[in-house]
């Protein structure tokens, strides 16, 4: 079989232009694997910001949310595994696009390997400060109150929000790679073949303890991905060709 995986797409964090480009590679990308993918594999943050209503999810996005229902159309199987900028979801991508939702770290076996999926947040060794905000963004009270702002507004919020804390957490150095490497490292000492995560933005390919830890990198500067055949995972670039 053949699997894909990305990544830390932030969809709506800079200018139009921008965004429309990216989207554009993103989409590009998408096509391009779409006749031999056996399973496509989302690990979080395909958008800066994503909040759903129960009748309302943000605008903007339309293009993208067709292409990834091309794959459930085509009985392709795409899970989607919520990141720290997206994980406020509701039922939209399960109801509407067939998509197997996931909140929460997950393994899961392909070609007979134990594959495990992270987007990566919360593993730094020096973030106490998210680790201990973390509960409360996902707390279901604290969801189901944020939902009474009226959207137009609940969203702007968020979004500014969204861009003030990527601003301040970029310029900082808070030992993603090395917590993210003991844990992949932990757990391929369980038994698992193949740690597979997101969040830092940097691509990274590296055995540990006889397995593999893959870190997706990000569609903002990179343009990395996953790709598995047969058992076997590669990190690749998506090139401005297409290729």
């Amino acid at each position: 079989m053949r699997a894909y995986f990305f990544s830390d797409v932030h969809l709506g964090l800079g200018n139009r232009d921008q965004e429309k480009q990216k989207e554009d590679q993103l989409l590009r990308f998408l096509r391009r694997i779409l006749p031999d993918t056996d399973r496509l594999f989302i690990l979080g943050d395909l958008f800066d910001f994503w909040f759903e209503y129960a009748t309302v999810v943000p605008k903007g996005y339309h293009r993208t949310l067709c292409a990834i229902q091309e794959f459930t159309d085509r009985k392709i199987p795409v899970d989607y595994l919520a990141g720290n900028h997206d994980f406020w979801m509701g039922r939209f991508f399960q109801d509407e696009l067939g998509v197997q939702m996931h909140f929460e770290p997950y393994e899961t076996v392909l070609d007979g390997k134990r594959v495990y999926l992270h987007h990566g947040d919360g593993l730094a060794q020096n973030d106490m400060g998210y680790r201990l905000i973390k509960p409360v963004l996902r707390n279901r009270t604290a969801i189901a109150l944020y939902r009474w702002l009226h959207p137009d507004l609940g969203v702007r919020l968020a979004r500014g929000s969204s861009r003030t804390s990527r601003q301040y957490t970029s310029q900082k150095d808070y030992g993603e790679q090395e917590g993210m490497i003991a844990f992949a490292r932990e757990r391929i000492r369980q038994g698992v073949n193949i740690v597979v995560m997101g969040h830092r933005h940097r691509p990274i390919e590296q055995d540990v303890e006889g397995g593999v830890y893959i870190n997706l990198g990000d569609w903002i500067d990179h343009h990395t991905f996953g790709e598995m055949q047969d058992g076997h995972m590669r990190l690749r670039t998506w090139d401005e060709k297409g290729k």
